[in-house]
């Protein structure tokens, strides 16, 4: 027995920023009936993220850094560059609606790699970044097991405790704020006593930093002709921690701003990802003065504490400590608008896209 899959393709690499034209919606049949050891889940929830475009180009550095280093299927899938044109994987949220294998069941809620699709066909193994999840056991909605609860949450917690490892009192400057990681990291820093100034591209995304999410402050990025200049206005004692997504000139300015022994988590640089912006060129000389700690990470370096961050993140969520954006899109046809919007600044959290 087969069901017709609609999928997501790219109909070539694509180099710049990405539009709608890029994209095209295609059909094909999928075995209903799974294999031995394989799980086929009806995907409910799709996770758009920036890196993906890294693996819709015809060349990338990701594949320098990622063997070895993640789970096979992670590796592969999510972070190196596409060799041709074709369908691309995704963190997702679904349902098994058949299983050959007997650590899932038919009416199981899973998270994990899947695809811009309709079904996807997976077989459990080590490799294979999959995870059963409660239906909605502990008042969350399925679509937080991909965002705070998900891989964002864990980008946003791991970078922020785990690399930078706070103080009380310390000054954090968040970059891309308003964000699915953005969002989360102001909210953690606000939480582990820290002073807290985000930046963002709209009037209306500041006024919600600084209200619903509790920032500190905020500005609009883009009415500062001198972004070196506006970071000292917001930060006159100087930046202890930096939490990057943007790259290019804020990284630039976020540098100079800094305090000695200040640490930079990398978490993004979004700026750089079409090539329509000139890259950082940071002042090494004042990182090597200041001691500065710039470390790049992925999500998954934190796979083993997953259990753990979603207990405390879970918690603040369920005491309203933490409030989650969620941006979603409806339909499968809409994955290549809800993608470019991205690259647009017309997202506000986590962008998802909900198939049924």
């Amino acid at each position: 027995m087969e069901v017709v899959n609609r999928y997501v393709a790219t109909r070539h690499h694509i180099e710049g920023a990405p539009t709608e034209a890029d994209f095209e919606v295609k059909e094909e049949m999928a075995r209903w009936a799974p294999d031995s050891g394989e799980v086929l889940v009806r995907n409910l929830y799709l996770s758009i993220d920036p890196y993906q475009l890294n693996r819709m180009k015809r060349s990338s550095v990701t594949h320098l850094a990622v063997e070895g280093i993640l789970p096979g299927q992670a590796a592969s899938t999510l972070l190196s560059p596409s060799p041709s044109v074709k369908r691309i994987t995704t963190y997702a949220a679904g349902e098994v609606v058949a299983s050959a294998c007997e650590e899932y069941k038919a009416g199981d809620k899973v998270a994990g790699v899947l695809g811009w699709e309709d079904y996807t066909l997976f077989k459990p193994s080590p490799a294979v970044v999959m995870s059963k999840v409660a239906d909605d056991a502990a008042g969350f909605p399925l679509s937080h097991h991909i965002n705070v609860l998900g891989t964002s949450g864990m980008t946003a917690y791991g970078g922020f405790f785990e690399v930078c490892k706070p103080v009380k009192g310390e000054k954090v400057f968040v970059s891309a704020a308003s964000g699915s990681v953005g969002s989360l990291v102001g909210q953690f820093a606000k939480l582990a006593g820290c002073y807290v100034v985000g930046c963002a591209g709209t009037a209306a995304k500041v006024d919600l930093l600084k209200g619903k999410l509790g920032f500190d402050d905020a500005f609009n990025y883009k009415e500062e002709p001198d972004l070196k200049s506006a970071l000292k206005r917001y930060f006159p004692d100087g930046i202890d921690i930096y939490f990057e997504n943007v790259g290019g000139e804020m990284l630039e300015a976020a540098l100079a701003n800094m305090n000695p022994y200040g640490r930079v988590a990398l978490s993004g640089v979004i700026s750089e990802y079409t090539g329509g912006a000139r890259r950082a060129v940071p002042d090494l000389l004042e990182v090597i003065y200041k001691r500065i700690t710039i470390r790049g990470f992925f999500a998954y370096d934190f796979l083993s504490k997953f259990a753990e961050f979603n207990a405390v993140i879970g918690g603040w969520v369920r005491d309203g400590k933490v409030q989650v954006l969620e941006d979603v899109s409806d339909g499968l046809e809409s994955v290549p608008s809800a993608f470019a919007a991205l690259f647009r600044g017309q997202n506000v959290g986590k962008k998802l896209v909900k198939l049924a």
